[in-house]
């Protein structure tokens, strides 16, 4: 088993480039380069296959709201046969601070909409997780509800922490597709 469709969650849109909850796309975005993600109707989503590892890897980028995802991830995964145990989300994580990934299968989705929705179009929790810490606004003594605090850029010297972050999964990520999942988890959670 290794991952075969790695999607980055975000919302659409030049206004939601720079927020806390496209923090998944960030991710695609720096897999994809060279290459270009490109529009597929069908899909809902920007999309593209390359080669991680020697292996052919999917990367998805869906174009519906957070709250839709599962309609593009159900879509991509159903047309090729992918399962959901070969599939690794990347997303913002509230619960964890700006500068800290970590890697998981299965559990909850811990109130994060675009997770509850890609568990009702795959039917299970059973897919990775890549979570991409963005702090929580409470944590941060900020007085901003959680909803305005991950629709917002966040702070420069956050950026910089989120920054690393993404650095530091993106090098574990041919271990994934390769399916070295304890390997992976080992260096990305280690500091």
């Amino acid at each position: 088993m290794s991952i075969r469709l790695i999607v980055g969650l975000g919302n659409p849109g030049p206004e939601y480039e720079q927020t806390r909850h496209n923090a998944g796309f960030w991710l695609v975005d720096n897999l994809a380069s060279p290459i270009t993600l490109s529009r597929e109707a069908r899909f809902n989503a920007l999309a593209a296959k390359t080669r991680i590892a020697g292996q052919e890897v999917w990367l998805l980028e869906p174009q519906t709201f957070m709250n839709r995802s599962g309609l593009s991830v159900g879509a991509l995964a159903r047309f090729f046969k992918i399962a959901a145990d070969e599939i690794l989300v990347a997303h913002d994580e509230l619960d964890l601070p700006p500068g800290a990934a970590k890697i998981k299968k299965g559990g909850s989705s811990g109130g994060h909409n675009g997770l509850k929705d890609i568990t009702a179009a795959l039917g299970t929790q059973d897919y990775w997780r890549l979570r991409i810490g963005i702090g929580h606004p409470r944590e941060m003594n900020l007085k901003q509800a959680v909803v305005d605090y991950v629709l917002h850029r966040p702070r420069r010297e956050e950026q910089a922490l989120i920054d690393e972050a993404l650095a530091k999964s993106l090098s574990v990520i041919p271990l994934l597709c390769e399916g070295k999942f304890d390997v992976a988890m080992m260096q990305l959670h280690t500091k």
